[in-house]
């Protein structure tokens, strides 16, 4: 049975599936990008604050008190998996015109790596049921997380919603959002590892990784601050969004602080050209250029 939920109950069912790691203490090199668990004190001040991303120079600190070691929140362990039997990895040949390059698995494992996780992509492409089982189960072992997307079009939801069914507790839901589609979420195996599915489409299975899945990362870390830098810029052009759905739309920041919708929403280069999203809650009708918008800070090098 599927349920339709707003952006921000999904957003809230999701982090319920994300427990800060346990603290460990790591070694200084494998402790860069994690989060410290504990304050770090210097002269009875606090140097590097619990919670903080260690990055170089705080290594550089405590490796001149003599430390070897910090207490941190390791990288989470999340494996990427993706499902279908008209998936075909790129540098392969597509067989027919209802085969399309994989490319989801591509996107997540270094958006993960970016939002400071450890990811594992799954290099086989499962097309049965039996194969992606015996994939899902042989990975538990080194999961904290396991994300696993689709075809387009969620072509391939029944095929992974029936396995994860039969490994945990599944729920099927779908975000009352723009682009989006079909997910599930839920825990799986003898740990009850989290597990969420993502929709097939390159543009939803984007706007659920951003939205969704980045703050379970950093929640995970046990990070001060898990959202985007966000912020009110004025419209260069008319919107029209999709009525009675949370629409994120991706846009460019001019020199002038004013933003700009991109041309073409439906094309995958979007992704790579924006630098932010429009953000408009379900009830919003048509703004006009000149009207002040809400705006989240992606891809800002």
């Amino acid at each position: 049975m599927e349920e339709t939920v707003s952006v921000a109950q999904m957003y809230e069912r999701l982090l319920e599936l994300a427990t800060p790691l346990a603290a460990l203490d790591l070694p200084l090199l494998d402790a860069h990008g994690a989060t410290m668990a504990s304050d770090l004190l210097l002269d009875g001040k606090v140097a590097i604050k619990s919670g903080t991303k260690i990055n170089s120079t705080q290594i550089a600190l405590a490796a001149s008190l003599g430390l070897d070691r910090l207490p941190c929140r390791p990288h989470p362990r999340v494996v990427i998996i993706s499902a279908g039997d008209d998936l075909v990895e790129p540098g392969s040949k597509l067989a027919n015109e209802d085969d399309e390059f994989e490319s989801n698995s591509w996107f997540l494992t270094t958006f993960m790596k970016e939002t400071g996780a450890h990811a594992f992509r799954v290099h086989t492409i499962p097309e049965t049921s039996e194969e992606l089982k015996l994939i899902v189960e042989d990975q538990l072992v080194r999961a904290d997380l396991i994300v696993i997307s689709g075809e387009s079009g969620d072509e391939s939801f029944e095929l992974i919603n029936s396995v994860l069914s039969q490994l945990g507790q599944i729920t099927t839901i779908i975000p009352n959002l723009a682009e989006s589609g079909k997910h599930n979420y839920g825990v799986i195996g003898p740990d009850k590892t989290p597990i969420v599915t993502l929709p097939g489409d390159p543009i939803g299975n984007f706007l659920s990784a951003e939205i969704f899945i980045r703050p379970m990362i950093l929640k995970m870390l046990a990070m001060s601050d898990i959202n985007r830098e966000t912020s009110k810029l004025k419209l260069t052009k008319d919107i029209i969004p999709i009525q009675e759905k949370a629409n994120y739309i991706r846009g460019k920041i001019n020199s002038n602080g004013s933003v700009e919708p991109l041309e073409n929403q439906e094309s995958i280069s979007t992704l790579s050209i924006a630098d932010c999203l429009i953000t408009l809650g379900e009830k919003d009708k048509k703004l006009s250029a000149g009207d002040a918008v809400n705006v989240i800070m992606i891809n800002q090098g």
